[in-house]
């Protein structure tokens, strides 16, 4: 595929977040090959902002904030990549999971229609491993059939990646699809994991090297007084069902015990996963301090720069951290994506989830 010339991918982005899966692939290169963000999409005002002073500084590319419906994805600027993290809600573990039965779960078909309008040389679509049960396997196996007789048809290679087997410091688990045209004739291979049984902890991460004290988005939030008493008694990697919590400040909750309330991280070990949702007692919890991690730091194990600015308020830059893809896993995989395409050779790994053929009827699309 490597003609000898610079060739500058253009991308364009739907359900954009802040931009973690953009800053990623505008970090990687291989060859000639590199990307350019020139589109993205998001229905949340304060994202688009962040995405935009970000990662359009330069007025290049445009940040459309609408809901994805009202997108006419052939008058969009012109694009050959496409990446969408396409929302997660209806194919979550937690919660109902409701599939294509709920207000989510057809979302991603607006990725399909943007395939079809401008036919990208490849894409990159990601969601949460809830995604291969929900419908009892049918949401899964449909996504598949769409995505790979989208176009002109794509060669289609989902797989169940461990983030934190990629240097991310968290243990995040995300299903990644990455889709290439076949009349382009390529073999994209998922790429090797890089800290395979010795990951990056929470600790290393957030104080390697210290993050200053003037940096963006370091404000600590005040614990009141009893939610500090009981992170207190709490050890570090324990929750609030810890047995050490004295019987006056233990949580009065009937039926589940959700692991992640009151959680605090473990320094030897990469952080449990950040999300962007959730209320009190789920905001990830120093392993030493009685407080909750600043977003700085919580970007910090998403693996965002420290100039990476996050705009809103403290509670929406925490949602918009919690739910962006980790820059450092988008960049590796897009680099293999971009190897492939210079014909450049990398390590490699079978795929863990296989597009399995059934009797399933195409989505149509209008």
């Amino acid at each position: 595929m490597d003609g000898g010339k610079d060739k500058i991918f253009r991308l364009a982005e739907l359900f954009s977040g802040p931009g973690g899966l953009a800053l990623g692939a505008t970090q990687a290169s291989a060859g000639p090959y590199s990307i350019t963000s020139v589109w993205a999409n998001d229905i949340d005002k304060d994202t688009c902002v962040t995405y935009r002073n970000n990662l359009h500084k330069d007025n290049l590319g445009k940040v459309e904030h609408k809901p994805i419906q009202d997108v006419e994805f052939d008058k969009i600027p012109k694009f050959d990549a496409l990446a969408f993290g396409f929302p997660c809600n209806d194919f979550s573990l937690v919660g109902e999971q409701k599939g294509f039965d709920g207000k989510y779960g057809p979302l991603y078909s607006y990725g399909v229609k943007a395939i079809n309008a401008q036919k990208p040389d490849w894409f990159i679509a990601e969601n949460v491993t809830g995604l291969r049960s929900a419908n009892n396997g049918g949401a899964f196996r449909r996504i598949l059939d769409d995505l790979e007789n989208a176009g002109d048809g794509y060669d289609v290679v989902p797989h169940l990646y461990k983030f934190e087997e990629y240097g991310v410091p968290q243990t995040r688990h995300r299903i990644v699809i990455v889709g290439t045209k076949k009349s382009l004739g390529l073999n994209f291979k998922v790429p090797s994991p890089t800290t395979e049984g010795s990951p990056l902890s929470a600790k290393r991460a957030i104080e390697n090297p210290a993050i200053p004290a003037n940096a963006p988005n370091h404000e600590k939030k005040k614990q009141s007084i009893r939610v500090a008493e009981r992170l207190a008694h709490i050890p570090p990697g324990g929750n609030a069902w810890s047995e050490e919590i004295p019987a006056q400040l233990r949580l009065n909750v009937k039926g589940a015990r959700l692991s992640n309330i009151y959680k605090r991280l473990d320094p030897d070990l990469p952080a449990y996963t950040i999300t962007g949702s959730g209320g009190g007692g789920t905001h990830v919890y120093h392993w030493d301090e009685p407080r909750a991690l600043t977003n700085r730091e919580r970007a910090r194990l998403q693996t965002f720069p420290d100039d990476f600015v996050f705009c809103g308020t403290n509670e929406s830059v925490r949602k918009q951290i919690g739910m962006a893809v980790p820059p450092l896993a988008a960049r590796q995989i897009i680099e293999a994506v971009l190897k492939t395409f210079a014909g450049i050779e990398y390590e490699y790994v079978p795929q863990n989830l296989e597009l399995k053929k059934q009797n399933s009827i195409p989505l149509v699309l209008t």
